[in-house]
């Protein structure tokens, strides 16, 4: 938007000085051609500036440096100007020639400016130590994923105050959540429009706040996929990026981005269980084993009793015996009376349990 603005102002600026110098020139005598060829200086500066790579700047200091170099190498031009039409005696009216010169400064601040702001990640190579970088004060912001919106927990957590840095929702984000809510199959669907209600209900949480930022994540191509974009979106503003998808968790911490995972966070706070402590637990499946039964804490943490094989749908007290944490999920293995562990412990481990958790494809 800021650069249809610059363009807008740029046409204006060049049509009052080309009409300031018609009307100078006209006492003595009126030079269309020169009214023609500043109008093709603007048009082909305005070219050279379409079709210079998109890339992102924060605006006012791109524009403030691009007018800084623009304001020098437009001082070092109008005596080159000058010399050649000494040099080569064209004989160019003083009123042309000043409009020239206009001209001449206002395309190059133009187009150095559009091209700082197209260009910013490649200003550090060309002017060492010179970097533009998006700066947010106070604490570091928590860029969210759309799995993360979409499983809810964050609204939950947002409501106890948990967060005292601001959750940002990148424009990319917002827009695969209602690309998924269009979605002509039912399933994905549903989960895009519970994403687009858990991200209203977090917006209207008065204890922590929300930004929907429209900057486009730098040096990634438009069409690249939301994983990437988030990664060096989060790394551009120096955030953290929440997520509960393990692959890009791991992609993530390899680009040396900060991550928050929900499934690490609700394994920490997760009651704490001792061998020999009694529990109860509702059996709702078999196990691996024969004997084992199979149920589900509040929590979602997997409960394995050995000896429950037979009390299907019922609710039993059990001895822990022992509890299995990974990345992934816990598990807890008990016993009822006198039955064996080690056994079914030892399947479950060697069968590489994971707790399930929302997946990134939808």
């Amino acid at each position: 938007m800021l650069l249809y603005f610059i363009r807008f102002l740029f046409f204006v600026t060049a049509a009052s000085v080309l009409l300031v110098g018609l009307n100078a020139t006209a006492k003595t005598e009126p030079d269309i051609a020169v009214f023609i060829v500043g109008l093709g200086i603007c048009i082909l500066a305005i070219v050279v500036e379409w079709l210079t790579p998109k890339k992102s700047l924060t605006a006012l200091a791109g524009i403030f440096f691009g007018l800084l170099v623009g304001i020098l190498m437009s001082w070092a031009m109008k005596p080159i100007i000058e010399m050649i039409n000494l040099i080569y005696n064209l004989q160019i009216p003083e009123p042309t020639l000043r409009m020239v010169i206009w001209m001449t400064g206002m395309c190059i601040c133009y187009l150095i400016i559009s091209i700082v702001i197209r260009t910013k990640d490649d200003i550090r190579f060309v002017i060492p130590y010179v970097e533009f970088s998006r700066q947010i004060k106070g604490l570091r912001p928590m860029v969210l994923d759309t799995s993360v919106i979409i499983d809810g927990r964050i609204a939950d957590i947002a409501q106890t105050r948990f967060f005292d840095s601001p959750l940002i929702v990148p424009r990319f984000v917002l827009n695969e959540l209602q690309l998924i809510a269009d979605s002509a199959d039912k399933m994905k669907r549903n989960r895009g429009r519970r994403g687009l209600d858990m991200l209203n209900k977090i917006q209207h949480t008065p204890a922590v706040e929300v930004i929907i930022d429209d900057t486009p994540p730098p040096g990634v191509e438009e069409k690249a996929g939301v994983d990437q974009k988030l990664v060096a979106f989060t790394k551009q503003c120096n955030g953290r990026l929440v997520t509960n998808d393990y692959n890009l968790n791991k992609v993530a911490q390899v680009r040396g981005v900060d991550v928050i995972n929900i499934n690490d966070l609700a394994n920490s706070v997760k009651t704490v269980t001792l061998p020999g402590e009694l529990m109860q637990v509702k059996i709702m499946r078999l196990g691996e084993e024969a004997t084992q039964g199979v149920g589900y804490l509040e929590d979602g943490t997997m409960v394995v009793v050995e000896g429950a094989h037979d009390r299907l749908g019922q609710a039993i007290q059990f001895t822990v015996t022992s509890a299995l944490q990974t990345s992934a999920g816990r598990m807890i293995f008990g016993k009822m009376e006198d039955s064996g562990s080690s056994s079914g412990e030892n399947g479950y481990r060697n069968r590489g349990y994971q707790q399930t958790r929302t997946p990134r494809k939808y």
